[in-house]
């Protein structure tokens, strides 16, 4: 984010604009005028991939803000002198880590965009992405605003512009004025962005933190998992709506969207123990342990028998094979069955494949009632077997009753066959509950919230990373340059190529580190 009237300069010279002979954006070096456009105290300019808007109306406020509480916003930016100089250093370091063995890049990028840049973003998120970004710039510029303020300066003005598809700002300042300043007055200047940065960043976490005391008037927080939407390419589409509640995952009650994502995690993991450990016994079966139903024999014995196709059990309509547990008998090795699973889920369960509610160790139970056989449901890897259950409230007769209801006829069940980890992050979720009869807005409304807050801290902390890189056109070369001045030992010529150095070093390497996240595509944990 640029704040000085060299700063854009430069800045229009990345863009493939003139360079201007001023910082009031006048006239080109050939004397001709540039395409603005007057309004008073707006300015607007115009080109190919490229647009702003420069406002002068908030100089007199800001102005008579810095010079009133000039002492405290002093104070207050030297801390931000103190956050911004090891912010640079840490950033440093991490470009220097990039020649690692084992590069921090994937689990950063992760932890700071909030998504892997090799997922695919909704419509939706990048309206979040692009409204987040467009209060985190103002917040950062105003942050340079008043620190120049405090300092006697006046701001020509602040101008937020849209570069291709990418919206920003800055603050213009008298280029002559910044540089007369002592290196620490104008290093407060230079380290309020990315300083008021990181405080939004905390302000947003305590928000988030917050959020569920805030809401508990209207919204029960953390006690059903209720669904806010359902993509029409998620596997889950039509069989679950807004509005209804999940229950539980293989019987295991969840409550939050941390939650299904982490039991998800686990039962998928389980899932491919099985099939290893069946593998590498060498058995004849597809599974030696797993989860099975304790079926009685003469719903067996109404159903069809599996056919084999290519070393495979194929069932006729929608009907899923089945298997007789390894513990059942052994001399039902080569029996299957054809069954619907939507009956078969409703019966008493068996076998050690299911996760149980206080740890994640299995149970070895296969034992059923007399008259009954324990089957499971033949599966193959990357493919999980997962009970969900559910409350409806879709219909107006289960809509009434809220989400604290146990009414049989609202309850529902169903069993997912595929890939469990996609599944679970293709359903959108959200631990608020709505106290009373809301309407669609209604029940939308904290994740609105939460999603909002999310997305502004994760773009507020890229861009006190970001401009806190040693690389050119951005802050943190004005960090560095300040920096420089306060080692006495060294000489004018020997700074200057020093800051060359580490800005050419720091480009060089920041550019590798972003086309290995987001180039390459390594894989990296979703938002």
């Amino acid at each position: 984010m640029e704040i000085s009237g060299r700063r854009v300069r430069r800045f229009r010279i990345r863009f493939g604009r003139n360079r201007l002979a001023g910082t009031d954006g006048g006239e080109n070096n050939d004397g001709s005028v540039l395409p603005l456009r007057h309004g008073g105290d707006t300015e607007s300019e115009a080109s190919c991939c490229y647009c702003d808007l420069k406002i002068s109306m908030f100089n007199e406020p800001i102005s008579r803000l810095g010079r009133r509480f000039s002492g405290v916003m002093k104070i207050w930016f030297s801390i931000g002198v103190g956050f911004g100089v090891a912010s640079l250093l840490l950033v440093t370091l991490f470009l220097l880590l990039q020649f690692h063995s084992n590069p921090l890049s994937n689990s950063l990028a992760s932890a700071v965009f909030g998504f892997s840049p090799s997922t695919r973003v909704s419509l939706s998120g990048l309206v979040y992405v692009f409204v987040s970004t467009v209060i985190t710039v103002l917040v950062h510029e105003l942050g340079h605003a008043l620190a120049a303020a405090s300092e006697g300066i006046q701001m020509e003005y602040i101008a937020v512009f849209i570069a291709a598809i990418f919206p920003g700002g800055l603050v213009a300042f008298d280029h002559d004025l910044l540089q007369s300043l002592p290196s620490f007055n104008a290093l407060r200047v230079y380290c309020a962005g990315i300083w008021h940065n990181a405080v939004f960043c905390v302000l947003c976490a305590f928000a988030l933190f917050l959020l569920p005391v805030m809401l508990s008037p209207f919204y029960k927080h953390g006690e059903s998992l209720v669904v806010v939407g359902v993509p029409s390419k998620s596997p889950l589409f039509g069989y679950l709506s807004p509005g209804d509640a999940i229950v539980s995952l293989d019987g295991i009650r969840v409550h939050k969207p941390s939650e299904w994502l982490e039991l998800s995690a686990i039962l998928d993991k389980k899932n491919s123990e099985t099939l290893n450990a069946s593998l590498n016994t060498g058995g004849s079966r597809r599974f030696h342990h797993g989860k099975g139903y304790c079926v009685p024999i003469s719903l067996i014995e109404e159903g069809f028998k599996g056919k084999m196709v290519e070393q495979q059990y194929v069932c006729r309509d929608d009907l899923t094979p089945f298997l007789p547990m390894p513990c059942s008998d052994a001399t039902l090795k080569d029996f299957s069955v054809c069954l619907d699973a939507k009956d078969i889920v409703k019966l008493s369960k068996c076998g050690d494949g299911w996760v149980t509610t206080s740890d994640t160790d299995t149970k070895s139970d296969c034992v059923c009632s007399q008259g009954e056989w324990c089957l499971q449901a033949i599966q193959s890897p990357g493919v999980s077997w997962t009970e969900i259950t559910y409350r409806r409230t879709s219909s107006h007769e289960c809509s009434g009753l809220g989400l604290d209801f146990n009414s049989s006829n609202c309850l529902g069940t169903f069993v997912f066959v595929g890939d469990l980890i996609a599944m679970s992050r293709s359903v959108h979720l959200t631990a608020y509950q709505p106290r009373s009869l809301f309407n669609l807005f209604g029940k939308s409304l904290p994740d609105i919230l939460e999603r909002s807050l999310t997305c502004t801290f994760h773009v507020s902390l890229a861009l006190v990373l970001l401009n806190s890189l040693p690389v050119y056109y951005l802050d943190g070369e004005s960090i560095l340059e300040s920096s420089l001045q306060h080692l006495t030992w060294l000489t004018p010529r020997k700074k200057k190529k020093a800051l060359q150095v580490c800005l050419f070093g720091g480009s060089l390497l920041s550019l590798l580190a972003f086309l290995r996240i987001f180039l390459i595509g390594l894989p990296l944990n979703r938002w």
